[in-house]
């Protein structure tokens, strides 16, 4: 099998069950799920694999729940079978308390940053919420656009910044606080 196949050299795209213009807003949002999955990608190979091996799995997890996300959104069939459900926004949630858990006590902002890898998940952080606005969008301009999606990468964004944190703090590197921030979280 050829990886080109041309039939997007017109501009057009192939959705399950249809066609749309490259630049529709369903494919930029799905777009940045993609992209996000990538940076995803990214801070995996940045973690060593003893020191983080719960947060590996946790990884390797949401980039597969990524790709039911972006498929869902790609999905135009009269009938549809999502993939994603609600089960992954309560595991997520589990794991934001026990990383928040672990992590320093927080009553600032932070500077995004860091040892390698959490530098990576904090751009991941800030791609899952431009993911999340298109997404909201895309739930304003069609109607049949799975809301849990929207939901999924809300709760998504929270985790990435409690694992940045929790790599920084494993690897004994300190979070910047924002030096004009005041104290925004309660103990």
């Amino acid at each position: 099998m050829k990886l080109y196949t041309k039939t997007g050299d017109t501009g057009k795209t192939s959705l399950i069950g249809g066609r749309v213009d490259k630049d529709s807003l369903r494919v930029e949002t799905y777009g940045a799920i993609d992209e996000l999955n990538s940076f995803i990608g990214k801070a995996v190979s940045e973690l060593d694999r003893e020191l983080f091996k719960d947060i590996l799995v946790d990884l390797e997890t949401i980039q597969h729940e990524l790709f039911d996300a972006g498929g869902d959104l790609a999905n135009v069939m009269k009938e549809r079978h999502y993939k994603l459900a609600e089960e992954p926004i309560e595991v997520l949630e589990a794991r934001i308390d026990a990383l928040s858990d672990e992590a320093p006590p927080l009553e600032r902002f932070i500077l995004p940053g860091g040892a390698p890898a959490a530098a990576t998940l904090h751009i991941a952080r800030t791609v899952a919420r431009r993911a999340e606005r298109q997404t909201v969008t895309l739930m304003k301009e069609i109607q049949d656009v799975p809301t849990i999606v929207q939901k999924y990468l809300n709760r998504l964004s929270d985790y990435l910044f409690a694992a940045a944190r929790v790599v920084n703090a494993r690897l004994n590197v300190a979070d910047i606080e924002y030096i004009r921030s005041g104290k925004v979280f309660k103990k």
